[in-house]
């Protein structure tokens, strides 16, 4: 069950592989700056994850303009997600949660995905600047894609 709307986001620090190298992801670096929009996905390279990923990146200047940071977040390495971002042209921040803490954090951990162990469910999450989760859905099936208009009119509220 993933963590509720009006609960205090938990902070986190992943990595992310980007041109300068690996680098740190916080929550936090947008507290009192910027919304942010947290999208779990189970698995780089699987068609459902690249399409939701590729379309938020295409979309991407509608969330540029509420003010919000979008996060991409699964269980992959950091270099798996910068080789799956750069054959897809996904062009939003890309955080490994390889140790699966995160997605437990926010209890959207699923035990088991079609045989390949433990992964994150495709969840959403908008938190405000205050770090409080403004909106939060678990999709009923990895298939399923989130609200993305659910999602920007969160943000309009929140400008």
């Amino acid at each position: 069950m993933p963590i509720a709307t009006g609960t205090k986001a938990p902070d986190f620090t992943l990595k992310s592989k980007q041109e300068s190298g690996v680098v740190d992801v916080k929550l936090s670096d947008n507290f009192g700056k910027k919304n942010t929009v947290l999208l779990f996905v189970p698995l780089a390279f699987t068609g459902v994850c690249t399409n939701e990923l590729c379309e938020i990146s295409a979309g991407l200047s509608a969330y540029t303009q509420l003010n919000a940071d979008v996060i991409g977040i699964s269980v992959d390495s950091p270099f798996a997600q910068e080789a799956w971002a750069q054959k897809e042209n996904i062009k939003i921040t890309l955080a490994s949660d390889l140790n699966k803490s995160t997605a437990s954090d926010y209890g959207v951990l699923l035990d088991d995905l079609l045989g390949f162990g433990s992964t994150s469910a495709r969840a959403a999450f908008v938190i405000d600047k205050d770090g409080v989760v403004q909106y939060s859905e678990q999709t009923p099936t990895p298939k399923d894609l989130p609200n993305f208009t659910a999602i920007q009119e969160t943000l309009s509220k929140l400008q």
